[in-house]
Formats: C-alpha cells, structure tokens, sequence
C-alpha cells in the first residue's frame, strides 16, 4: 500500500499473514465484538453536515463536501463515488463527473486525481428525487485505484464520511431586490465561484459563500451593460435600491470604500476590503446575511440599527473584489463573511421566468456587452419557498 509502518513491523505483507500458522480457538461472540480491521488509505470525513432545502426547481437538495485525505505513498484516482442515504443510494458519481467536482486543497481547479499524501475537497450537490424522504444519515462508499498498491490489488473500494444530515430550519426571507431581469449568477449549487470557495481564515477552511448568489440584471435587450464597459453608469444593476430581506438587526457595515472600474480585477484588495462596502443583517436563531460590494456613500444604517422588510440600507455598487457593478448576497451561520458556515435559504415568493445557457455563456455576454441567450418560460414559474438556483431570470414583486 506504500503506507508508513511501525519500524517494529516493516513486512510487505500484512501482518497477520505472518501467523497463519498459528492455531487458535475465538469464540463466535468474541468475532462478532472484534470486526475485522482493514487498511483505509483513503480517509473520508464531512467537515459541515448538510442542511436540506427547497430549489427553485421543486427538488430537495443535500449541498455539502466530502473531504477526502491520501494517506498513501502514491497517487489514487477516484472512479466511482456513491452517496448513501440511511444505505440506499441517493447518487452515483462516476470518474467523469469526479474529475469535475474534486478540488486538491489550496486550489481552485478541479482534478481528476489525488497526489499521494495530500487532501482535496468533493462537492456533492444531491438533488432528491420528489416525494423521497429525507434521510436520517449519509455514508459514502468510494471506488478508487492506488498506485502504491501492489498489483492486482490496487483496486479498493471504501466507505466512510458518516454524517447525519442537519435538520435545522431554513430561513425563509424576503427578495434582496425588486423588478425584473436578474440573473441569479454564481448560484447555487454547482457554480465553482461561490459553492467551492474554501478559505483557510484563522486555523479552519470555511465555505461561508456555500450558497451566495451574485445578481446582475438584463436590459431590454438582455444586456448586463450598454455603452462603455468601463463606466458604472453603463450596467443595468448599477444604483438600484439594495432592500432588507426581513426584520432583522445590523450587527456591522462598512461604507466608504472606492469603486472599482468594471472589466478589470481589483489590486491590492485585502481580506478586509474583499466585500466592499457591505451590510450584515442578523435575522435570528444564528443565521446572518450579508449584502456585499455597494456603492460608497450609499450605506443608510449602521451597527445596531433596526430595520424592517423592504426597506432600502444601500444600493447596488462594484466595491472590493469585484469585476463589474453586482449585488453580492448570502446568507451565513455567524456575524462574520469568512469565518463562518454558509447556510442555505428561501425566498418566499419569486418569478422564474427564463433560463441561460449557463456561466460561459454569461461570463462572455458580460465580457462582451452583446445580449445573453435567454430560454423563456412561459408562463411564468411562480416559486415559494425556495431558493434561486444558478443562471436563472428572476422576478422580484415590486
């Protein structure tokens, strides 16, 4: 297996074919209180167990990671993960999709394989089926070929990254907004940007972004911007009142930050400045949301203030790190947009009324300022309760 071995016991083979020619007597009881032991060059474990919750697509989704270690001295490849809920299986992945969803630690681009000795994050996105019961627990069960495996057995298969799946109550909220034409961007739950932004902050990797949404709008014409990309003035999104998604109260904010000019990446921006000018709401029972990157000057509350559903605390700008004019949305388990867990919610009453093509589809209509490839939906989906997911058109009520 290329594992490290006590120097009292550095064999080739496993130490127990060194006494099989030892007889012995077990009991059956003692067998059934002493399972056998197996090597598990492959660690499994779930840092944050996930939250359950209504898509705008009518379906429950389980969003979460599986953090995987290679404890071997070689490199292992994943074939197949399969998701098991209280032991059926809810999801198969096979090697194809793997090498989409796995990120090495400390990297934002997806592998296809683990390095020896090193540790990366899979993210699971499991969309139940309707009317299949949430499940109480979730275990993995992980196909993998190791390289420093001898051969003919460098095929192993094991399971582990119990769970039991946290059955808190989703935060059901207001629109951030209102109108027509947003683009729920960056959404939930397979968008790399927000769903895989690990960061290590103060000893921990945290995922506060999990499930953030960065909201852009449409012209008209289905343009992000008309006119000069680099003028604010020419985004749709530019200025528009940013509104308070339920009574809560503003445990901080910051005002005062620069504008960033649209179509470059900001230089110099430090982990404090990430979010530009911003407001967090806490809205009770440890749920937060942050709204991120608004206009300087804009900010209408500050620390301690009470504010009320609807009501406008800023509007919308292009501070911090940020590429062109957005609303930056999220909500989260602590006070705090880097050391904390990102947690799902709902909105209660939203418009869906097209689809994109998807982000490289967005990412080029906003590069370009040419319109972006809309599919209608007609009627209109009228959704409650749900949250947006990604590259939707959304309609909030006026």
């Amino acid at each position: 297996m290329g594992l490290a071995m006590p120097r009292a016991h550095r064999y080739s083979l496993p130490v127990l074919v060194l006494f099989t020619s030892v007889t012995m007597t077990v009991s059956p009881s003692a067998l059934r209180a002493y399972p056998p032991e197996e090597m598990t060059p492959l660690l499994l474990t779930v840092p944050d167990a996930p939250v359950p919750f209504n898509g705008s697509d009518g379906r429950t989704h389980l969003v979460y990671e599986l953090a995987m270690t290679n404890f071997s001295s070689g490199d292992l490849v994943p074939e197949k993960v399969e998701v098991l809920g209280d032991g059926a299986v809810l999801q198969t992945l096979d090697s194809a999709i793997i090498a989409t969803r796995l990120q090495p630690g400390g990297q934002r681009e997806s592998a296809s394989s683990l390095a020896r000795s090193t540790h990366a994050m899979l993210f699971i996105n499991v969309a139940l089926a309707p009317d299949t019961p949430i499940p109480h627990q979730l275990t993995h069960r992980v196909t993998a070929r190791f390289s420093a495996a001898p051969p003919g057995h460098q095929e192993i298969t094991v399971t582990g990254g119990a769970t039991t799946v946290d059955r808190q109550p989703v935060v059901i909220i207001g629109p951030p907004l209102r109108g027509n034409n947003y683009v729920s961007a960056d959404s939930c739950c397979d968008a790399t940007r927000h769903t895989r932004a690990a960061l290590p902050v103060d000893g921990r990797v945290w995922i506060s972004q999990r499930m953030a949404v960065d909201w852009e709008q449409l012209d008209e014409h289905g343009r992000i911007y008309a006119g000069p990309r680099e003028k604010l003035e020419s985004y749709t999104i530019f200025g528009k009142p940013v509104l308070a998604v339920a009574d809560a109260t503003v445990v901080n904010s910051t005002d005062g930050e620069p504008e960033q000019t649209p179509g470059k990446f900001p230089e110099g921006i430090s982990l404090t400045q990430a979010d530009g000018n911003f407001v967090i709401l806490d809205l009770g029972q440890n749920r937060y949301a942050l709204y991120a990157h608004m206009q300087p000057g804009s900010i209408r509350v500050r620390k301690g203030d009470h504010v009320t559903r609807g009501q406008v605390i800023g509007l919308v700008g292009n501070t911090g790190n940020s590429v062109a004019p957005h609303l930056h949305f999220q909500v989260m388990a602590g006070p705090s947009s880097f050391t904390s867990n990102g947690l799902p919610y709902e909105i209660d009453a939203f418009q869906v009324t097209g689809s994109t093509p998807g982000t490289a589809a967005f990412d080029k209509a906003e590069a370009e300022g040419t319109p972006l490839q809309v599919t209608p939906i007609t009627p209109p989906n009228d959704v409650k309760n749900a949250l947006p997911l990604d590259q939707l058109i959304i309609s909030f009520p006026k």
